[in-house]
């Protein structure tokens, strides 16, 4: 079965927005570079950059809990290392979250922006070689667009694929690929150019999904639509990466044997 990468995206800063990407070096063992690499824990996280370890994402600033986090604009600059944040009230700031100094910027920043859905005294976080991910081993995650059809297909309505937040959303050969095809592929090997990737499991959806990224509104409820309609709460796959490579939007996607 061959499907070809319609999209790439990173989300640089956990519960923050996405940016498309023309490519990605794929590391082994690794998730996308700067893909969650930036977290504001909230004042009851147990965080310890000192002794970096994953905690769950609601001790972070994340959608499923803080909403309010989607109306921050978020672009992280590979060349200078700086982020760039932009509130709805159009509010900026730029500054390298490598430092000491530009992180107590960027949270002070955040604390601003969204006082609402602070807890305690919030602090902006980056730990070189760490992933704020919701899974506990470093992957990506993939979508098939066929999938996100299906859904909207049997609720009459568009779902917006950044609703889900996949790092690769993928496409079939004219549109071919099965809905759904994709969550049968636990334990097998995907080819992307040079890279292999092992489908490592399902990814079950929360609450996050309910906020439609373009207008910044909770106005679905995913979950329960997969529920009703397919019998799941899954929509996409997360993959770890076991051979390294360039990937990048038009690239064939192999299932192999």
């Amino acid at each position: 079965m061959t499907m070809l990468v319609d999209q790439l995206f990173r989300y640089p800063v956990k519960g923050l927005t996405g940016e498309a990407l023309a490519g990605a070096d794929l590391e082994t063992g690794r998730a996308i570079a700067w893909d969650r690499a930036f977290a504001l824990a909230q004042g009851d996280c147990g965080f310890d950059p000192a002794a970096p370890d994953w905690r769950p994402k609601t001790e972070f600033l994340c959608l499923a809990r803080n909403p309010d986090a989607i109306g921050i604009d978020c672009r992280f600059n590979d060349a200078t290392c700086m982020l760039t944040l932009i509130a709805p009230d159009g509010a900026a700031i730029d500054a390298s979250p490598l430092t000491e100094a530009g992180r107590d910027a960027l949270g002070a920043f955040l604390a601003a922006a969204l006082p609402a859905e602070m807890r305690g005294t919030p602090r902006f976080h980056h730990v070189s070689g760490h992933s704020f991910s919701d899974h506990r081993n470093q992957v990506i995650s993939l979508i098939g667009l066929s999938s996100l059809r299906a859904l909207e297909a049997a609720t009459g309505a568009p779902r917006h694929r950044l609703r889900f937040r996949a790092n690769v959303y993928f496409e079939g050969a004219e549109h071919s690929a099965e809905p759904w095809a994709e969550l049968g592929w636990v334990g097998r090997t995907l080819a992307i150019g040079a890279a292999r990737l092992r489908v490592t499991a399902r990814i079950d959806r929360c609450a996050a999904t309910t906020i439609n990224p373009e207008t910044r509104a909770r106005d679905a409820n995913p979950v329960k639509e997969l529920m009703t309609h397919f019998g799941h709460v899954d929509c996409g796959i997360y993959a770890e990466i076991v051979h390294p490579g360039r990937i990048a939007p038009g690239d064939p996607i192999i299932l192999l044997p």
